[in-house]
Order: C-alpha cells, then sequence, then structure tokens
C-alpha cells in the first residue's frame, strides 16, 4: 500500500483495486500495478479541491455515479502527450497517397470522412486538416469533413478553442504557423487554428468503450497511441467496430508503438503501422 509516511493520503490495495475497477468499467483501460503512483498523483488533486480526507470517501463518491465525477475521474487518468505532426510519416502519406486515392474513388460523390480517434488537446485533428487544406483545395464543393473525438471533456474543449503557444507551434513550420495559425489579439505569444481549418472539423467528447452516435462510413481512421491502454480483447472489439465503420480499402493509422498481430482479420499492414479494411 501506499505509505501515509510520504503521501498526504492513504492508497490501500482495496482502494486501488476499486479504482482500477472504476476505470475500466467506464474507460476500457486497464490500469496495471505500475500505474499506482501516476493514479496517486492525479487524483490526490482531486481529493483536496473535495475537500475528502481520504480515498475510500472518493471511491464511494464515483460509486454513487454522480456523471460529473465520473467524469472528472475519466479527465485525471488518461494521458494526453500530443504534438503536431507527431509520427509525421503518417502525415505524408496521407498527403501524398491516402488523399488523392480517395480523390480519384470519391469523385462521383464528391465527399470524404475522416476521424481523428482520441484526439486530446487538438494538435492531431489540426495536423491532418493542415494537410487536408493543402492537397485538396482544389476540389471546390466537396463535402469534406473531419470528426475529431476524445473521452476527456477538457481536452476536446481546448481543441476546439485551438489556441496554442509558440512552443506547441514549434513543430509545424514557420510558414504554415503564419498560413494556419494566426496570432490571438493582445496575446503575442499565442496563435488560433483558423477558421477555415476550424470549418472541416467537428470536435466531440466521445468514450470509444460506449456508444458510438456516428454511422459512417470513414474513409481515413486515426487511432495511434490509444489501445496500448486497453487488454486484447478490448483492442479486438473496438478495431471491429471501426471495421464496422469503413468499407473495404478504407484506411486505419495506428501509433508506432502498436500493431493489430492477433487482435483481428478485418485489416491487412500495408505501411509503417497502416492498415487497410480487407474486404
Amino acid at each position: 500500500m501506499i505509505s501515509p509516511a510520504s503521501h498526504e493520503f492513504e492508497l490501500t490495495d482495496r482502494e486501488f483495486d476499486r479504482l482500477r475497477v472504476l476505470v475500466r468499467e467506464h474507460t476500457g483501460i486497464s490500469l496495471s500495478d505500475g500505474k499506482r503512483e501516476l493514479v496517486y498523483g492525479r487524483l490526490a488533486r482531486r481529493l483536496r479541491r473535495l475537500k475528502l480526507t481520504s480515498f475510500a470517501e472518493y471511491c464511494a463518491l464515483v460509486e454513487g455515479r454522480p456523471a460529473e465525477e465520473t467524469q472528472e475521474l475519466i479527465n485525471a487518468i488518461t494521458t494526453n502527450l500530443t504534438h503536431f505532426f507527431r509520427e509525421n510519416y503518417h502525415f505524408e502519406q496521407l498527403a501524398t497517397e491516402v488523399l488523392p486515392q480517395l480523390e480519384r474513388e470519391r469523385s462521383s460523390t464528391r465527399r470524404m470522412r475522416l476521424w481523428s480517434a482520441g484526439c486530446s488537446t487538438g494538435e492531431e485533428a489540426y495536423s491532418m486538416a493542415i494537410v487536408m487544406r493543402e492537397a485538396l483545395a482544389h476540389l471546390l464543393g466537396w463535402d469534406i469533413k473531419l470528426l475529431a473525438t476524445d473521452i476527456d471533456s477538457k481536452v476536446v474543449a481546448t481543441a476546439a478553442a485551438g489556441i496554442y503557444g509558440a512552443d506547441r507551434l514549434s513543430s509545424v513550420g514557420a510558414e504554415r504557423v503564419r498560413r494556419w495559425f494566426p496570432p490571438v489579439a493582445g496575446r503575442p505569444d499565442s496563435s488560433a487554428a483558423s477558421d477555415e481549418l476550424k470549418s472541416l472539423i467537428t470536435f466531440r467528447q466521445l468514450n470509444l468503450f460506449g456508444p458510438w452516435p456516428m454511422k459512417g462510413p470513414f474513409d481515413v481512421i486515426f487511432c495511434r497511441n490509444v489501445v496500448i491502454y486497453f487488454d486484447r480483447d478490448t483492442q479486438r472489439t473496438l478495431f471491429d467496430r471501426m471495421a464496422d465503420l469503413q468499407e473495404p480499402g478504407g484506411w486505419l493509422f495506428i501509433g508506432h508503438s502498436e500493431n493489430l498481430f492477433n487482435v483481428t482479420q478485418r485489416y491487412r499492414l500495408v505501411g509503417r503501422t497502416v492498415y487497410r479494411r480487407v474486404e
């Protein structure tokens, strides 16, 4: 157990197991024993804010099912490490291969749909939108949309606002920053995503472990560095649900440390952590 001599609150084995069950029930995320200090650090702040004296009180609060506190638990536990054009080879393939192919294949419907599943604070979605605007600027009158979702309601709000400091934009490139992120009035070190980028994207809070209101089909899905937190059975269910929202040939991009080996037969590997939906 976490020692009260070194921590403000005691986190017993029983309470840690209760929290793991709650997180798994609501998110599908499996917390290993190695995540115990992370759980303590993130939730101790919540205990202080709520003026609680123990993790037992907090567990009882969440188990009482108040929706607001369940979302606060989810927001505290989920990890939101990201940056613009992370794993840039995916965006290069999107620009040079995927979007030109979709342009040819969708010439009759003039429709494209992309999804950033696990968009965090928006960097991935805006990176996708930049590539889409640059590669598809000549497609006037097409119906092209990007859905960006995350389980954490706070990061979705940050993403929708689209305001970033200069340090966050360092991987974008000066010319792209000038083109797509005009400065924010009165905030000399901040820039905001342009209306042209924002008009492509719909940001929504979505728990991948819960119901999905969208119907698809999605031509491209980015689900990167998300499923590493799920066990194999949950991964299988997730990718089967994604396959149901794609037609044969649909593109799936996953994280550099992830793979679909022994997870699903519904996608085939076609590139560096890039897959396509099979027949």
